[in-house]
């Protein structure tokens, strides 16, 4: 009974958003079907390049091609070519191998999805790792003094994926031999990239939650359990229940953006999933293919979102509808922390040391030297100095980041207030992996030092407008804003004084925990061509050129990804005090209140033993 009524409350109102999916999946789809010809390049030219680098380019190859392929019918008939063969299952054939799409993408698909749940097994045991303390403490009672953590989280954060990949590929694969590095035979060979992918998003997951369960455990029900004897992992249980429905939007979102975009993980460790078969179909504008991974990527999406809300309104659907939760967000002054200070001193020291150095300057007889007093960071295959290289690099990388991570946060908190809107969005969007929106903006604004920072932010904002949203939508049901409301309180008000300043603060952490993975994305796109080239010094070109020679001369890797997880030490140590409080004044309505005003209860909230638990809110108590 309750599955079903949750069934028929998610399916109220979801006509308007179904079709408001199904236009932006039409746009999405139509889009990668205009590719080629956006990218002004010749879909034959690089259909020939894709299926023989070394075949000669002549116009009669290449009209050749264009008459197979059907490419003088335009995109148009192409689109609608493709679509009416998806209506009988059949999605076309590649323009590169020649074989048929369906099963090779169902084949691939079924693999990313594999690898996700053992990514997702990971990413559980490092949030649980993250968040034992405050549970721990939880159960003790002694969360007063907590001081929120996050220089591990924000390591493990700040950890570029395809960088924790080659180390346990090379160290654990290769040099102890204990797994194996290469391949998709079964299911030891899911270990290292599962466990690639699954650090960042459980620590990601873990900071989100251990924000919330400060605020679960001072919620009355949690009292009333202590003081009546409850045992404390019950309770324990029990909080990180009521904080998980704020989490279930993001879990969505890494599920998709892990099957689509573990393309470096796949490349790595050479597994034949659905990211590497779509960014190889991007590359070689191979549209059967690619606009087919896509459309597996969007339904993907919309399914994990719809189970996403389903199981938020299976754990807290009646709290919901009836008004009855506690709000999580606790407002207290932000403490002095000595830890953003230092972070952010090293991370200053580093740069300002290193930018009177050449970042450009060649010495092939100092190729791979270890770190010493000329070279504190040591040299990279071509003899350049590592720090000098780090510090330039910091100065476009980190202000690029910047300035997108302040515009995603925008954005995402403007669209997770308008959820029927942005919902939709959130799932489309979320399914398209970094490097194909880069294709996509690349064929739109042409390539530039602004095209990763565009592609970027087009999916930057999605999990914090996902973030924002499910907050909001709690928020919305706790008992202090139905007295509010009660009181007089008009729909501007409660936004400013109630909902924002419960909101603000969690998303902006969650921003700041995201600021190093943004910095990493932007330097990606450039490195496959879409920004800015070599030798331009950007931290993910560091990283990525330096990546063959991590074994023979680890600094190279080791020190430029030492400088991101500072960064992420340092965003989100300083993010840990971030507190917005809550202005109480007294509401001035039409008429003079009465002398004792009574806020009406919840409808239909029952009669419970710690009712008198519940605290009094400071509206009231302005008011007596």
């Amino acid at each position: 009974m309750k599955g079903a009524a949750a069934l028929r409350a998610l399916a109220r109102g979801s006509v308007p958003a179904l079709l408001w999916r199904t236009v932006l999946m039409a746009a999405l789809v139509c889009g990668i079907g205009l590719l080629p010809w956006l990218s002004h390049t010749d879909p034959a030219l690089t259909v020939l390049r894709a299926r023989s680098a070394d075949r000669d380019p002549t116009p009669e190859t290449l009209r050749a091609i264009r008459e197979q392929l059907g490419l003088d019918e335009g995109p148009l008939m192409l689109l609608g070519r493709w679509l009416g063969g998806l209506l009988r299952g059949d999605a076309g054939t590649s323009w590169v191998s020649g074989t048929q799409v369906l099963p090779g993408v169902v084949q691939a698909l079924g693999v990313s999805l594999l690898l996700v749940s053992g990514a997702l097994v990971v990413a559980a045991g490092t949030a649980a790792a993250v968040c034992a303390r405050t549970l721990r403490l939880g159960m003790r009672g002694r969360l007063a003094g907590r001081r929120p953590g996050g220089t591990v989280t924000a390591v493990l954060a700040a950890l570029p994926e395809f960088l924790a990949a080659s180390v346990l590929a090379s160290v654990i694969g290769v040099q102890l031999g204990w797994l194996p590095a290469l391949g998709w035979y079964g299911p030891q060979w899911m270990v290292l990239p599962s466990l690639a992918l699954g650090l960042t998003a459980g620590a990601v997951l873990g900071r989100m939650l251990d924000d919330l369960l400060p605020g679960a455990f001072a919620e009355p029900w949690a009292l009333a359990a202590a003081a009546r004897g409850v045992p404390p992992k019950s309770v324990a249980r029990q909080a990180v229940r009521r904080c998980v429905p704020g989490l279930l939007p993001n879990l969505a979102l890494f599920v998709v953006g892990l099957t689509g975009g573990s393309v470096a993980v796949e490349q790595i460790f050479d597994i034949p999933g659905l990211g590497r078969l779509t960014l190889n179909a991007a590359l070689a504008q191979d549209l059967p293919a690619l606009q087919t991974g896509t459309l597996a990527l969007v339904l993907l999406a919309a399914t994990a979102g719809v189970l996403a809300r389903l199981a938020a309104r299976l754990l807290i659907g009646p709290a919901l509808r009836d008004g009855a939760l506690q709000s999580l967000h606790r407002p207290r002054p932000p403490a002095p922390r000595a830890l953003p200070l230092l972070y952010g001193g090293l991370l200053a020291a580093v740069i300002g040391f290193g930018l009177p150095r050449d970042p450009l300057a060649l010495d092939t007889l100092a190729r791979l030297q270890a770190p010493s007093g000329q070279h504190p960071f040591g040299t990279d295959a071509l003899g350049r100095d590592v720090l000098a290289r780090i510090s330039h690099g910091a100065v476009t990388t980190l202000g690029t980041a910047l300035a997108v991570s302040a515009a995603a946060l925008v954005t995402g908190l403007l669209l997770g207030l308008l959820p029927r809107l942005s919902g939709p969005l959130v799932d489309t969007l979320s399914a398209v992996p970094p490097v194909l929106a880069g294709l996509l903006v690349t064929g739109i604004m042409g390539s530039g030092p602004w095209t990763p920072a565009c592609a970027v932010a087009v999916v930057a904002w999605s999990p914090l407008a996902a973030h924002t949203s499910s907050l909001l939508r709690q928020e919305r049901a706790t008992t202090h804003l139905t007295a509010t409301r009660a009181l007089g309180a008009g729909r501007w008000y409660l936004l400013r004084h109630e909902l924002l300043p419960a909101v603000l603060p969690p998303v902006t952490r969650h921003a700041l925990l995201r600021l190093p993975g943004i910095a990493l994305s932007l330097a990606a796109l450039g490195f496959l061509g879409l920004g800015a080239q070599p030798p331009s010094p950007e931290w993910g070109l560091l990283l990525a050129e330096n990546q063959p020679y991590a074994e023979r001369a680890p600094w190279a890797v080791l020190f430029p990804a030492a400088v991101l997880a500072l960064l992420g030490a340092f965003a989100v140590t300083a993010a840990g005090g971030l507190r917005l409080p809550r202005r109480r004044t007294r509401i001035a309505g039409p008429a003079e209140p009465p002398e004792d005003p009574v806020v009406p209860a919840p409808r239909r909230q029952p009669v419970r033993p710690d009712a008198l638990l519940t605290p009094v809110s400071a509206a009231q108590t302005e008011e007596r």
